[in-house]
């Protein structure tokens, strides 16, 4: 897609006009409410960039999921990585997004500045470069995401061994989605009559990890890309489903997303991984919604090697992050959102993360504007 054209099925026009004859078709065919749960962090930002809440009709609603890796990392996790870095042995190499997070004992960049040999990077390949060339220390690298960061991660743990660097170890945080969105659905607290499914995951693990929700709850999804018309399209298809009681889980990001999804990437992921408990923030612990590193790897596991046990802390009064990230309320309605929390001073990670709830809400007022 170029910035003022998109391919439509009638041909090439005019992505403005494209969305807005979209949300026109939304007006003619909604019949009753819904709540459609977007589970991509990336998905939110773009929804709030593009103020696509406030073009929709009133009986649309959109909230926001779990679809953001560092906002449902526990705190246990984040302090147990907050004395790794504490740790002078260690190098931690971490994505920048973590490096805010803020634990019980003030967050990485706080130790960064004390003395702390945190290291932001691109990659798990560039954490890797710093152990062939510091053999003196411990790199760690903190291995934070869903179904689309983990290969790589993977990727560098399998080169690890090849090359016998045995200084080298990830503490390992990468979850899976499926496992949480059943969860969600198994929630009495939570309601959602559709979900707005993540595109980047989905080229990873393609549509049938999927097919649960329709086939055992009888709730449509629709796989989207990240461009307002994409986003726009997920819903009137996920409407039109609800409308006539045929859940489906549709695949509106072919060009990305194929059925089987990456076939190269999910074997390497077996490999190097086996599926293990993980503690969401919100959630809680999800048997198998996370990745263990198998047998054959576990050399690499930080925690092991270096003794890090997870301790269960006090979450701060007030932050209601866990409840936004269940869409059960938005982040207006947290006591502290924009007030104590803001961007430059964040309690709590739905307001750190580039992909979180409350940043986007914060930055672009909960995409209550207008598109072009």
């Amino acid at each position: 897609m170029t910035s003022n054209s998109f391919n439509a099925a009638a041909g090439i026009i005019d992505e403005k006009k494209y969305f807005h004859l979209l949300v026109e078709k939304l007006r003619q065919i909604v019949v009753r409410p819904v709540k459609l749960m977007e589970v991509c962090g990336t998905h939110t930002m773009a929804i709030g960039k593009a103020g696509m809440r406030g073009v929709l009709p009133p009986e649309v609603e959109l909230i926001s999921g779990p679809g953001c890796p560092v906002c449902v990392t526990a705190d246990s996790d984040i302090d147990a990585f907050m004395r790794l870095a504490k740790d002078e042995r260690v190098i931690l190499a971490t994505y920048g997004d973590m490096v805010r997070v803020p634990g019980t004992e003030g967050s990485l960049a706080e130790l960064k500045a004390q003395g702390a040999d945190v290291r932001v990077v691109y990659s798990a390949l560039e954490a890797l470069d710093f152990a062939r060339t510091e053999g003196d220390k411990e790199v760690v690298f903190l291995g934070i995401g869903f179904e689309t960061t983990a290969p790589a991660t993977a990727h560098a743990i399998k080169t690890a061994k090849a090359e016998n660097l045995s200084n080298f170890s990830i503490y390992n945080l990468h979850k899976t989605v499926p496992e949480a969105l059943r969860v969600l659905l198994e929630d009495e607290t939570t309601t959602i009559d559709g979900f707005i499914l993540p595109g980047h995951v989905s080229v990873i693990i393609g549509e049938t990890p999927y097919a649960f929700i329709a086939e055992e709850y009888g709730i449509a999804g629709a796989i989207a890309g990240f461009e307002p018309p994409e986003i726009m399209a997920a819903i009137v298809k996920l409407v039109k489903d609800i409308n006539a009681e045929t859940p489906v889980i549709s695949n509106l990001y072919r060009k990305a997303v194929r059925p089987e999804g990456n076939v190269v990437a999910q074997n390497l992921l077996r490999e190097i991984f086996t599926p293990a408990d993980a503690d969401w923030r919100g959630l809680g612990v999800i048997p198998g919604s996370g990745l263990a590193l198998s047998k054959n790897y576990e050399q690499f596991d930080a925690a092991q090697k270096l003794g890090i046990e997870k301790i269960q802390v006090k979450l701060h009064p007030g932050c209601r992050c866990g409840e936004i990230l269940k869409g059960i309320i938005k982040p207006r309605q947290c006591p502290l959102f924009a007030k104590r929390c803001t961007p430059e001073n964040p309690v709590g990670p739905c307001m750190v993360s580039s992909e979180g709830t409350c940043a986007a809400y914060f930055l672009y007022h909960g995409g209550d504007g207008h598109v072009g």
